[in-house]
């Protein structure tokens, strides 16, 4: 029973900031509204091992990160990062400039242990925030356990508006030419609005199989193997390429000769479970924010926040004319950085759905803004910031 009450409580929690998340349109973050939950209900009546009681244990967690690391991997399509390499690079560039404010100003302001704990989860997502955060665990750091999580909490606080005021003004500036040449699509490339029929995948298939044994036990046994071959590996070279960034890599290359399909975990119905287990694990990290810890810490977020935004603004509006972007896009790709994918996807879809006026304005702004906005996710939170929050536990 007390299983399923735990349980209960933190899918309702879940699905509270999700609504509110709906009804603002993304503008407060559906992280943001189930952290406070947590907070609350930690500070009231809640038990602080909730989390664990409701199934999302350490064992669970580990499972979790080498299975979603590898599916990241079938996410990536090597074409489209190069085809555009332009957003790869302002995406990236723009996490050197958050980095580069953050570990110099930053460091001026407060002390280097505080800094190297909170920048991982500023230039990426979810995973380099659990990653830090078992980091500092295992390092006997607990005083600093809560700042990645509340960092990765509150800087999408900041990065969805920003994100979508941004593309709003690039899909006027689109619009405006759009219209002045006819609003006619290019009937050669391919619709990418939501509904639009997939493109077919023509990459080599290891295992031909019919369809009747495509099942999601083999989609996710083979998940399950990459990840095995990428510990395997790291026990092999002593981890001197943190295992969790050999999981991505081993992702990609399993993927791109088809031994994983696109999407793979989607495709087997459990991605969504998985993700939810790591954010439950995540908050329920929490439960050591006390409000003095709270307080203490939420001077260092909002300063090192503004610090890695400036950092990425400031890169992306140099580098926007060079690479041929407005500057709206280029910060835009970016801020990727901040939330990284379905995010990006989300709120791309949800400006060219407002400020379109036909169907094939709305396509042709996709067109246009999608491609940049995911692979600059795929590049900031899938890649670098999993490789910077490997390097930082070192430097911790």
């Amino acid at each position: 029973m007390n299983f399923l009450i735990a349980f209960a409580v933190v899918m309702v929690f879940m699905t509270a900031g999700e609504w509110i998340s709906t009804v603002t349109k993304a503008f407060i973050p559906s992280v943001f509204i189930t952290a406070v939950l947590f907070v609350i209900g930690f500070w009231t009546v809640m038990p602080k091992n909730i989390v664990t009681t409701a199934s999302f244990n350490s064992s669970f967690i580990s499972i979790c990160i080498s299975l979603l690391l590898v599916h990241l991997g079938t996410l990536m399509n090597l074409r489209e990062l190069i085809a555009q390499w332009k957003a790869v690079c302002i995406a990236l560039l723009g996490v050197c400039g958050t980095l580069l404010l953050t570990l110099t100003i930053g460091t001026l302001i407060f002390d280097w242990r505080t800094v190297v704990a909170a920048v991982p989860p500023l230039t990426g997502g979810l995973v380099s925030a659990l990653l830090m955060t078992n980091g500092l665990k295992a390092q006997g750091v607990t005083a600093l356990v809560t700042l990645p999580v509340a960092m990765f909490v509150f800087h999408s606080v900041v990065g969805y508006p920003l994100t979508s005021v941004l593309l709003k003004q690039e899909s006027r500036r689109l619009l405006k030419g759009f219209r002045a040449n006819g609003s006619k699509l290019d009937p050669n490339v391919p619709k990418m609005r939501r509904g639009a029929e997939e493109t077919t995948d023509n990459r080599p298939k290891l295992l031909k199989l019919p369809e009747a044994y495509q099942t999601s036990a083999f989609i996710m046994a083979r998940v399950a193997i990459v990840g095995l071959l990428a510990a395997g590996f790291g026990l092999l070279t002593n981890n001197v390429v943190n295992s969790n960034v050999v999981c991505l890599i081993f992702g990609v290359i399993a993927h791109q000769i088809g031994f994983l399909e696109d999407n793979a975990l989607n495709k087997a119905g459990v991605f969504n479970w998985l993700m939810y287990g790591l954010l439950a694990y995540i908050f329920g990290q929490l439960s050591a924010a006390t409000p003095d810890v709270l307080g203490g810490i939420v001077l260092q977020i909002v300063v090192l926040i503004a610090l890695g935004v400036l950092g990425m603004f400031l890169a992306s509006r140099i580098l926007a004319k060079p690479f041929g972007m407005s500057w709206q896009m280029a910060f835009s790709c970016s801020l990727t950085a901040l939330f990284g994918f379905p995010a990006d996807y989300i709120l791309t879809s949800e400006v060219a759905r407002a400020m379109a006026s036909t169907e094939d304005e709305e396509e042709y702004l996709t067109q246009q803004m999608m491609p940049k906005m995911l692979v600059g996710g795929f590049a900031t939170v899938s890649v670098a910031s999993v490789i910077i929050a490997s390097i930082f536990l070192k430097l911790i």
